[in-house]
């Protein structure tokens, strides 16, 4: 009965975490109110499944790395709303809610190994994993890119172009306000593509050989290095009002992060492309 609390938890948990985004980035209080209650609910669902679990096992501590998993997802979720309740700070939820989501998600799964249906399903899970992550990082390079020429529009503007001279070569370059706000949907276009992808990722992985092993895969590792990167720079973008010059050199931080995930990939032995 516990792992019915715990995946009912990480429903709640995943309807928490996509309220905090619009709670925090837009100052919602509808969101916020939405992010608050759906969160709560999910940490005493939550709690009921560990304590049920503990008290069926006859023992006081986890035991396996699942039911540490699922008691670490519960610690991190009760210290944000700790947190929250001191001092109001929903802020901090759009870190601590995903986070909880993707280290309880695993265990929801249940306590033996996930396997598909059949061979056709997980292929089909296989694809959506690979589309939604390359959409992702086709969205940060595509924001990437209108962060840079957002760079070169500046400076020719700035530099007071003379007629003939070498800065109207870029004439074809849009508004900077239009660059702008290109760089910062497709980011928001990104980021739920990197999610699902992760989370894909995440069930795929239970049918490998290492089993939990695989997520201390460099590739993997790097990828959720690469997802934080992703969710700090929305909220910085969002909250510190980040606009502008910062905000391309901020992107230009971040790609370096997507080349070092990239780079990863060559180190891997279980995630390599192409690799069996």
């Amino acid at each position: 009965m516990y792992l019915l609390w715990l995946r009912v938890a990480v429903f709640l948990y995943a309807g928490a975490s996509f309220a905090a985004f619009p709670a925090v980035l837009n100052s919602s209080p509808r969101w916020r109110s939405i992010c608050v209650h759906l969160g709560g609910l999910a940490l005493l669902l939550h709690s009921v499944s560990v304590v049920e679990m503990l008290a069926l096992a006859h023992r006081w501590v986890p035991y396996g790395v699942r039911e540490a998993e699922s008691m670490l997802g519960l610690l991190v979720a009760g210290l944000f709303f700790l947190v929250w309740w001191l001092y109001g700070a929903v802020s901090l939820g759009i870190f601590a809610l995903p986070i909880t989501f993707f280290i309880v998600f695993i265990p929801a799964l249940g306590t033996e190994k996930y396997v598909f249906p059949s061979e056709g399903v997980r292929i089909s899970w296989l694809v959506a994993h690979i589309v939604a992550l390359l959409a992702a990082y086709a969205a940060l390079g595509f924001s990437i890119l209108a962060s840079a020429l957002y760079l070169v529009q500046e400076r020719r503007i700035k530099a007071k172009p003379i007629p003939g001279g070498k800065s109207d070569w870029f004439e074809w370059l849009p508004p900077l306000d239009t660059l702008e706000r290109v760089a910062h949907s497709t980011l928001l276009f990104g980021f739920p593509c990197m999610t699902v992808g992760l989370v894909i990722g995440s069930v795929l992985a239970q049918e490998t050989v290492l089993g939990p092993a695989y997520f201390r895969d460099p590739k993997v590792i790097a990828s959720f290095i690469m997802w934080a990167v992703y969710v700090l720079l929305l909220f910085v973008r969002s909250t510190a009002g980040l606009r502008g010059r910062r905000a391309a050199y901020l992107s230009g931080a971040v790609f370096l992060v997507m080349l070092a995930v990239w780079a990863a990939n060559t180190l891997s032995q279980v995630h390599r492309y192409g690799a069996p």
